[in-house]
């Protein structure tokens, strides 16, 4: 056993990592129910994995008050730095399902061309983009095992989260573009009355969590561009204020307006297209009325057969 204080620079809090561990494992109980009864995509089951490795990783830190080994830190360490990446991946998976199912309604004149607005672009530019920071954050926390390589494992850390802050500009951007751009709708939630508000409400999402994710970032660098011992690294409770609590928010805003609710398999996409594009949205999907039933998957494998 080592003094917690040779890899924390200070000894850790207690009661806090417990509750925190707890928190998170409701948090993901939670979420995978939302998730199967709102009938959303499997694919956001990401979120209560995520939550629950974030348990996971205060659990690791309740160990370290007690029994504080290399092998125990750096798993504290993993936990805890790198699963809020996921959250990330969500909303790169989002964005593209919003471009994707929106353009399946639209003219080839009117789909957008420009290939940063590709539904395959959003998701795996960017999926790409935060596994190669994961990797090297990962990679540069493994190595800072070695007293003679932290200062290598801090500039690779480094690298992953300069990758990382770049890209989260980059999709916030391409997010903003897509939410002003009226081609792009959402399809109606079970608190939506019309199409302008379920695009406010996903889009609150998407860009408020990753928003949250970037000033995390800032502060990770922060961290890390003072190395061990610094004011930064050493002071515990700005890890609660800009991870933790930056974290919980982020899950509190995905439960609160859950995503899942705009994906279900049958669902009235056909609305928003028609509020917004009227005229070559039923022409397209040969739409009657103001809206339909339709299953989304099956529409976007054959949009075809909704022609007239």
């Amino acid at each position: 056993m080592t003094d917690p204080r040779y890899y924390f620079s200070y000894t850790p809090v207690n009661i806090a990592p417990e509750v925190c561990a707890g928190v998170f494992v409701l948090i993901s109980i939670a979420m995978t129910m939302q998730t199967f009864k709102s009938q959303g995509p499997k694919w956001l089951l990401v979120l209560p994995a995520t939550a629950f490795c974030e348990a996971i990783g205060y659990a690791f830190r309740v160990v370290c008050i007690y029994w504080t080994t290399l092998g125990t830190f750096t798993a504290t360490s993993l936990f805890l730095l790198l699963p809020p990446n996921a959250l990330a991946l969500t909303n790169y998976k989002t964005l593209g399902k919003v471009v994707q199912l929106s353009t399946v309604f639209l003219p080839d004149n009117r789909k957008p061309h420009v290939f940063w607005l590709k539904p395959r672009f959003i998701t795996w530019f960017f999926f790409t983009s935060d596994v190669f920071s994961f990797l090297l954050q990962g990679i540069g926390v493994g190595i800072s095992t070695q007293d003679n390589k932290r200062e290598l494992a801090k500039h690779t850390v480094l690298s992953g989260l300069y990758v990382q802050l770049f890209f989260f500009a980059v999709f916030l951007v391409i997010a903003a573009y897509i939410f002003i751009d009226k081609r792009f709708t959402v399809a109606y939630g079970p608190c939506d009355h019309n199409a302008q508000q379920a695009k406010r409400r996903l889009f609150w999402v998407i860009i408020s969590t990753t928003a949250l994710l970037y000033v995390r970032s800032v502060y990770r660098v922060a961290e890390f561009v003072g190395g061990y011992g610094s004011k930064i690294y050493g002071t515990e409770w700005l890890f609660y204020l800009f991870d933790t609590a930056l974290v919980l928010l982020s899950f509190a805003i995905y439960m609160q307006s859950f995503i899942g609710y705009h994906f279900q398999p049958n669902h009235q996409v056909g609305t928003a297209a028609l509020n917004q594009h009227p005229s070559s949205a039923a022409d397209t999907a040969g739409i009657k009325g103001h809206a339909y039933q339709m299953a989304t998957p099956y529409i976007k494998r054959h949009p075809q057969s909704y022609r007239t």
